[in-house]
């Protein structure tokens, strides 16, 4: 099997690494437009398992024909690219027939066409496969199959760093210069309807072994787990993001002054977007520094009913920086889990076609197998089920 993975930022590396483990691939080749960014890449991943196994490449998306050959020569590709690449990625998977796994989501406005595109070819492609989207979904379905009934599912994530510092308290750990902020509205399920909700309110306490008390506040529930069928009498949802504490009072006050908006505005003479500046005077403080280590915070939670009882399930995850192979938790967590996939569709394990969101496709043996997989490198789920009495009368 011959895996191609395509972005060589803090994501792609961690991926391939996964991929040349597994000894069905024979070849993983590396893809990036930044060939400096690509020679960094590879020097990290000469000294690791399967090193023989690896390439690298310059590829330029926007040069489809010339992405599309390439992609023609592989099993499967995993992409953790950026949200704007997204759409090239994944045309010129199209023109190859090659399924194709993304750790994220293009922007919302090319979704429609990008979706017509796929389906009409009848390849596969899964967006949102990292681990949030991804591993959280993947999880809630596994958990609401176990009920009769689900009332109530509560989801908390989030990539943290050991020691938290001024001025937020958090550090980039998926990769880029941006902090991933945003003043629209979040989403949650009320009555089985998604409705908006305030983006960083919703703010309660939480507390994970070995880390200590954070805090969780409205990030987004996924819509599309509504499709599901087992959630279908959904009485609440939440999706929250975690962080240490204090972490939403100040982003919301940044929220409040507009230093969110991508919207320009002038100052002397000059339009620019308050984001943008924000970013930048942010990013010093916020990169991951050579050293530093982030931890993966992850909780799935339903309640409801099996067997005419009050039933309540939870999974949950503490991952941490791997000292010795250099990869923060956030690329353990969500690239492991896209390269896993992938090789998944590049096996012929993936039957289904079209455009799939992860739940939709990791279920029964395969879900065995990606939990399987992940614990060989470390990243452990605990389950806890706790039945309660039935009520008298």
């Amino acid at each position: 099997m011959k895996i191609l993975v395509v972005g060589s930022g803090l994501m792609g590396p961690a991926a391939a690494y996964n991929a040349m483990s597994d000894p069905q691939v024979s070849q993983v080749t590396l893809a990036d437009v930044s060939q400096q960014q690509l020679e960094v890449a590879r020097k990290k991943l000469s000294r690791m398992k399967g090193a023989e196994k690896l390439t690298t490449t310059v590829l330029d998306l926007s040069d489809r024909a010339a992405a599309s050959r390439l992609m023609a020569g592989f099993d499967a590709i995993a992409t953790a690219l950026s949200k704007q690449a997204i759409g090239a990625g994944i045309r010129a998977a199209i023109a190859a027939k090659k399924p194709l796994v993304d750790l994220s989501w293009p922007p919302d406005p090319e979704i429609p066409e990008l979706k017509r595109e796929v389906e009409a070819a009848g390849i596969l492609v899964i967006l949102g496969c990292g681990v949030e989207p991804g591993l959280t979904e993947i999880m809630t379905r596994y958990l609401a199959e176990k009920l009769d009934r689900v009332d109530e599912v509560h989801i908390k994530c989030g990539g943290i760093p050991e020691k938290p510092a001024p001025p937020l308290g958090y550090k980039i750990v998926f990769g880029g210069r941006q902090m991933p902020l945003r003043p629209s509205d979040a989403r949650w399920v009320e009555n089985g309807q998604i409705k908006p909700v305030t983006r960083y309110s919703g703010v309660e306490p939480v507390t994970f072994p070995g880390v200590g008390e954070c805090e969780a506040w409205h990030e987004g529930f996924m819509p599309w787990l509504m499709d599901l069928e087992a959630l279908k009498g959904l009485k609440v949802g939440t999706q929250k993001t975690v962080r240490w504490p204090g972490y939403a009072a100040k982003v919301t006050a940044l929220k409040e002054m507009g230093l969110l908006n991508e919207e320009p505005v002038e100052v002397d003479g000059v339009r620019v977007a308050p984001k943008k500046v924000l970013d930048a005077v942010l990013y010093p403080h916020v990169r991951l520094e050579e050293g530093e280590i982030d931890i993966t915070l992850f909780r799935v939670e339903v309640k409801g009913e099996k067997g005419d009882r009050p039933c309540y399930y939870k999974i949950e995850m503490v991952d941490r920086y791997d000292t010795t192979l250099g990869f923060t938790s956030m690329a353990r967590t969500t690239a492991f889990t896209g390269a896993i996939v992938a090789r998944m569709a590049g096996r012929g394990d993936l039957k289904a076609r079209g455009w799939k969101t992860p739940e939709q496709v990791v279920t029964g043996p395969l879900f065995d197998r990606l939990v399987r997989e992940m614990a060989e490198v470390k990243v452990l789920f605990d389950l806890t089920t706790e039945k309660v009495e039935a009520l008298k009368g």
